[in-house]
């Protein structure tokens, strides 16, 4: 398989990058907990300084370990990972948000972590593509053989992904930055596990796969 010729970031910017997603993600959790600490140190509400703290901290346990699987080494290079792991994860990440649900079908096999990571991307890009929450419903397809991964994503004010569209079809016009950094990454592990990634709209889903590529 040819390599995507937009996948041209340096393993520095990649990692540059990557991180400052993480961040971004788990600085207002992060945020919530010292504003809950500083309310408890002016007297305030004991009750309602400690739900903001426990509420802040479970949300950024939950992203540090969804962004353990989707973004860490998780182990060894070469390593595998259980798509049960994956699936807890996914579950996890929606429901510390409770503004979409989540299916998920499929057989629970170890597989090469990189198509782990891929599914655990693909699930992020899902879950923006629903900013206003909706559901999410994640399908499994022979993972650790010819694998085919679909989730189908819906929800008001659905919109796909632009930045993706344009890594897959070439024609990418600004630089990748911190918000694009997860199509591009997606885009990468795709390229990495010899899947081909498609996503298309039906005006009441978008639907993203991830298939492996045979012949």
């Amino acid at each position: 398989m040819d390599k995507n010729p937009n996948l041209t970031l340096t393993g520095p910017d990649l990692a540059a990058l990557l991180c400052s997603r993480v961040c971004h993600d788990i600085i207002s959790p992060v945020g919530a907990i010292n504003n809950g600490l500083e309310l408890l140190d002016e007297g305030g509400a004991d009750a309602d300084a400690m739900d903001l703290i426990r509420t802040s901290a479970l949300n950024a346990s939950v992203r540090l370990k969804f962004a353990r699987l989707a973004f860490g080494a998780s182990g060894s290079v070469g390593a595998s990972i259980d798509t049960g792991e994956a699936e807890k994860a996914a579950r996890d990440f929606a429901e510390v948000e409770k503004k979409t649900t989540v299916s998920w079908e499929g057989p629970r096999a170890i597989i090469a972590k990189n198509r782990v990571k891929l599914l655990l991307n693909l699930f992020l890009i899902a879950y923006g593509a629903i900013p206003r929450g909706g559901s999410i419903d994640v399908v499994l397809e022979q993972p650790d053989g010819e694998a085919n991964f679909t989730l189908t994503a819906k929800g008001k004010m659905m919109r796909v992904p632009p930045k993706l569209v344009e890594l897959l079809s070439g024609t990418v016009e600004e630089a990748i930055d911190a918000h694009s950094i997860l199509p591009y990454y997606a885009v990468l592990l795709a390229d990495e596990a010899q899947m081909a990634i498609d996503v298309t709209s039906t005006g009441e889903a978008i639907v993203f796969t991830a298939k492996t590529i045979t012949g």
